[in-house]
Parts: structure tokens; sequence; C-alpha cells
């Protein structure tokens, strides 16, 4: 069976357990061990999962993790289980913190039979991170999403190369999250960084605020050319597209008023650059010819047909 068809199995179980799954041993018989096995571990044989795995922390005897996924002789994964009921943002699961730092384990798992957030020790070696790297919705993901919970299966499992992967994904948001900051407002430093290159003056406080509308409208520039480029259209630089209204629109306009108006529909380079950016946004799921532009005086949509 294909990984994707058994993701949509589980997806299936996931949203009966939902209804059904009222604790957390409930959770781990409906969603949580198709999960291991769908991963290609086989939850029947203790060498490979154990359940209720002991490792001894400090003073702390005798507590338990949920599983324990061993691959080549070697415990390589760690499960925390919570019920589908709870939500994953409000669980505490110290155990799983103490547990990484003693184990040989370098990945961890908290799941909820909906949620399963993936940890490791990306920023600190040996302290497993506050924050997920990946997390995974079983009820509601993308192919890309799959694609990077394919590596996890144990036929391929190479805990390097997905940490690797994680690192730079991290990294990646990161640099997305200050990018979207300075597109919505730019702050002295990014005007400094791009006022080097362009200006021969003194970065003085009046300089700056003066360059700041220069770098946003070349910012918003940027912007528009990429989408040109994926696109392979060109927005109106001059004068603006001009429509004709369809029969539909004619007949509500000579509803509203005893003659039609004289001035010609005319839809601005802002609902152009608008409409651009929402075939953009829809060419990911439609064909593109499929997504037009339809205005009037006043209003100006975008639909699919």
């Amino acid at each position: 069976m294909e990984f994707s068809q058994r993701i949509s199995d589980l997806a299936n179980r996931s949203k009966h357990a939902a209804s059904y799954a009222q604790t957390e041993e409930a959770t781990k018989t409906a969603v949580v061990l198709p999960f291991i096995q769908m991963l290609g571990f086989d939850p029947f044989n203790l060498e490979e999962v154990i359940p209720e795995f002991i490792a001894d922390v400090g003073i702390k005897k005798g507590e338990k993790i949920d599983f324990a996924l061993r691959i080549n002789n070697k415990i390589a994964v760690l499960m925390e289980v919570k019920p589908i009921t709870m939500s994953l943002g409000s669980a505490q699961y110290s155990q799983l913190y103490r547990y990484f730092a003693v184990s040989e384990a370098r990945l961890a798992i908290l799941t909820n039979g909906r949620e399963f957030w993936f940890f490791s020790d990306i920023v600190e070696p040996n302290k497993l991170d506050n924050k997920p790297f990946f997390v995974f919705d079983v009820q509601s993901y993308d192919e890309s999403q799959v694609n990077e919970l394919a590596r996890f299966q144990k036929s391929i499992f190479a805990i390097e190369a997905i940490l690797e992967a994680a690192s730079n994904l991290s990294k990646v948001k990161s640099a997305a999250a200050y990018l979207k900051k300075q597109l919505a407002s730019p702050d002295d430093d990014f005007i400094r960084l791009v006022g080097r290159q362009i200006e021969t003056r003194n970065l003085t406080k009046p300089v700056i605020e003066e360059l700041r509308l220069t770098i946003q409208s070349a910012l918003d520039a940027v912007i528009r050319d990429r989408i040109q480029d994926k696109l392979g259209v060109t927005f109106a630089q001059e004068a603006p597209i001009k429509v004709v209204p369809t029969p539909e629109s004619v007949s509500k306009t000579l509803e509203a008023v005893e003659e039609p108006e004289p001035e010609e529909i005319i839809t601005t380079a802002e609902e152009q650059m608008a409409f651009m950016i929402v075939r953009a946004i829809g060419s990911k799921t439609v064909p593109i010819e499929r997504i037009t532009i339809r205005d009037a005086k006043s209003y100006c949509v975008s639909s699919i047909r």
C-alpha cells in the first residue's frame, strides 16, 4: 500500500477516535499503534516497540514513557501519548524532556492521536528543544508534509539527515518571519543594510526616514516581479485594463438607472495586482486558466469557472 494511502487510512481512524476515544489508552489503540505500524515498526515485536519504557532519571525511579522505538538494537525514538480529547498546546510532557536527556534517542514524538509533534536537540545538544521542528496533523495535511513524514519510516530512517533538514527548515522559517516583518514595516537596521548599497550620504536619521518609502516601494516591486515571473504575465504599468461588461452586469445596471452611464468599467492597477496574487495562490489547486476576473463599477472579484 502507498504511504499516502496509509496516512489516509490513519486519518479516518483519527476522526473516528475523536468521537469515541475518551482515554489515553483508547487513543493508543485506535491511532498511535497504527501510526507506529505505518512507519514500518512491528507493534507486536517487543524488540522494536517497547511499551511503558522505563528510564530512571536521577532520584525519580520507575517512571515510564509510553513507547520507545528501537532501530538496530538502539533506542531511536521516544513517544509520549495524550488523549485525543486533549490539546497538545496545554499538555504537560516533562517526562519526555527528562527521558530524552538520559537516553540515546535523538528523536521524541508527542501526540494526541491527531497531531504528532516531532522534537530533537537542534538548539542545544542532549536537551530537548522547547518547540517541535515538525508538526503533522493527520486530519489536515498537504503533500509536502506527507513527504516530510515519510522520512521517519524505519526502512529509511537517517537521523542526521532528518535533523539537518529540520535545522535548515528552522532557519528558513526564521528568515521568512524576519522578511515578512520588513515587508510590512522595515526597521532602521534593515533600512541601513539596504541604504549602504544605494546611498552615498551618511545614514543619519533624516536620511533613513527619506529612504524608508523608497525601500518599501522596492520590496513591493520585487514581489510584483516574482509573481510576473511565476505566472508569465505582466502588470499594467500605465493604461489600466478595460473590462467589457457581461450581459448580467449590463442588465443589473439597466435595472438601477434609466440610462447607462457613459464611463467604461476600469480595472485599476491595484485590482489587477490583487487578481494576480489570487491567481498565483489558486494555481496550486486548479488550472490557472479557470481563475478569472470580473469587474464592475462598485466591485471587482476573482472567481473560478
